[in-house]
């Protein structure tokens, strides 16, 4: 695992490990933000504009502790290929650039609302990544059950002034179990007073929990958000990150890791993150995060690690989850081990008797995806997340318009996937099942949108269409296409002027229609019926050969109308 580094010391800078660490804070220096030789706000420097909001003190974590590590010095190596279940270039080699699957799926759905209700924002998920990594070391490497809820409270130390802001309670311990003063709760470190107004239901239970991670990401999404910043604007994504820990060494760490995990990251079964272990009111990083899973096994249950005695009586980093309403940690070797988690007992998906896939297209599709999550053993595991993926060149989503979708076993272990509703594009897709959170096989389903249908074909008009050599007919042909007696709307169509009813090849004399180059054409293709189910037919020409034509226009579903169209000379 790459070195981390932690808070600078005093005099470290002459070290050649300092060295490098202020090197890689100075490369993602806010601009317009000066730091001295350790990489602190100098004398007289500014935060970013914004950086402020009056009533709220400290902003959302009240300023509290956070994760100083910094990632590798060497970036992240993309691979060619992507992740199967997140699509997220995958990282060679670097255990920092995985990030839970649980965790991940919360920052990438938090982008996609946020993309859909605030689209000037431009939040990027990376953003809510690198945040999240530095306020909990995301959600304590993943200990999160399949709602995104954290195994037990991740609380930082009492605001009491001492050492920290002064911050009276301010919801009576609902949120933080502390009825004197206020800590910073959850993944994403939000002091009750802040989560009370920026809170939101980012997994849709109903409620609104800042110890679950898709609340916490999506609540964390909208407050970075505000005062309708451009985050893809550095100067304003500067504002929005100090406005979250007004702290120019937090900016930095913060800007460190969103450049890190842009250039690559993995998802890793929960629960097996790699945790931080500086944190920035404890220099010398003898602190390290309780809880912290093993992460050579993903299958293995993570143990969590001796709490510090080095300064008792002290609490832990808020980002590290370490307050007395947090259980105690496990004593050595001789306890009992921390049971399995549902999504770590999954060994693979089965089918749950889904039926065949086809819709025609802008219609609903009849059957439904469902697998079971099953065991070793063969047995259904519930409360496991199951993320369902449309993949392939289709414009199919599922019944709320996204192309992912996710969703929690119930008791027999199944999880059924929303409905698919068709586009207008036509063919087979692929929809992909997959648990969040273990790297496992999925299960791929070909769906497939059939052209929309019409079964008759009639004139709109009874007028004979005539006209004379070289001329051109005075009425354009009209057709209304139904299917079962219904209007048949956006029915793909065909028009070809045939030798006749017995040789259905294209004629190579007699009426014709003109391309936009004024070219002569006796077939014409892609042809689509309007919603009422009619096509006109452009304006036809005759050259000059005299007789009987025919036109044939067929339609999908097998729709078939022969027009008669006659050439001959005008009466004397």
């Amino acid at each position: 695992m790459a070195a981390h580094f932690g808070r600078l010391r005093k005099g470290a800078a002459t070290t050649a490990v300092a060295a490098a660490a202020v090197a890689a804070l100075s490369a993602s220096q806010a601009p317009g933000v000066t730091t001295d030789d350790l990489g602190r706000q100098a004398a007289g420097a500014q935060p970013s504009a914004g950086a402020s909001t009056g009533g709220e003190g400290g902003g959302a974590t009240g300023d509290s502790p956070y994760y100083t590590d910094l990632p590798p010095l060497k970036s992240p190596n993309p691979s060619p290929s992507a992740s199967p279940t997140t699509g997220t270039p995958v990282s060679v080699g670097e255990a920092e650039a995985g990030i839970p699957g649980t965790v991940l799926d919360a920052y990438k759905k938090a982008e996609a609302e946020l993309r859909a209700s605030k689209p000037g924002c431009n939040l990027p998920w990376q953003l809510l990544a690198a945040i999240g990594k530095v306020e909990s070391g995301q959600a304590r490497g993943g200990r999160v059950d399949a709602s995104g809820t954290t195994y037990s409270p991740i609380l930082g130390p009492k605001l009491d002034g001492n050492g920290f802001a002064l911050i009276a309670d301010t919801d009576n311990g609902a949120y933080d179990g502390d009825p004197a003063y206020d800590r910073a709760v959850g993944p994403m470190q939000f002091i009750p007073s802040t989560w009370e107004w920026a809170g939101r239901d980012g997994n849709g239970d109903g409620k609104k929990d800042p110890n679950n991670v898709y609340d916490a990401a999506l609540a964390a999404g909208h407050y970075l958000c505000r005062f309708d910043r451009d985050l893809s604007v550095q100067s304003q994504m500067n504002a929005a990150i100090l406005n979250y820990n007004n702290s120019t060494a937090y900016l930095n760490t913060v800007l460190s890791w969103l450049e890190y995990y842009r250039k690559g990251t993995h998802e890793v079964p929960d629960g097996t993150g790699t945790l931080p272990s500086h944190s920035s009111d404890n220099d010398s990083g003898a602190n390290p995060s309780p809880s912290a899973p093993a992460t050579s096994t993903p299958s293995a249950p993570s143990t969590p690690s001796a709490p510090s005695t080095s300064k008792p009586g002290t609490p832990k980093p808020g980002s590290g989850g370490s307050t007395s309403p947090s259980p105690p940690p496990s004593p050595p070797s001789s306890s009992t081990p921390t049971p399995p988690t549902p999504t770590q007992t999954v060994d693979h998906l089965e089918d749950a008797n889904t039926g065949k896939l086809t819709a025609t297209a802008g219609g609903a599709f009849d059957a439904k995806v469902a697998v079971r999550a099953e065991s070793k053993a063969n047995k259904a595991v519930a409360k496991v997340r199951v993320r369902f993926t449309i993949i392939g060149d289709t414009d199919a989503t599922f019944s709320g318009g996204e192309s992912v979708a996710t969703v929690v076993t119930g008791s027999t272990g199944t999880a059924t996937a929303p409905a698919l509703v068709a586009g207008e594009k036509t063919g087979d897709f692929t929809v992909r099942a997959t648990v969040v959170g273990r790297i496992l096989g999925g299960l791929d389903y070909t769906a497939t949108v059939a052209p929309r249908p019409a079964d008759t074909l009639t004139r709109t008009s009874d007028t004979a269409l005539t006209c004379v050599p070289g001329g051109e007919f005075a009425d354009q042909v009209e057709v209304k296409a139904t299917y079962k007696g219904a209007v048949a709307g956006k029915v793909a169509a065909t028009a070809t002027l045939i030798k006749s009813a017995d040789d259905v090849t294209e004629n190579d004399k007699g009426p014709y229609f003109k391309d936009a180059d004024g070219k002569v054409i006796r077939t014409l293709t892609d042809l689509t019926t309007d919603a009422d189910g009619v096509l006109k037919l452009p304006k036809l020409y005759a050259d000059d050969t005299a007789g009987t034509f025919l036109l044939r226009i067929n339609t999908t579903g097998g729709a078939a109308l022969t027009v008669e169209l006659t050439v001959a000379a005008a009466a004397s």
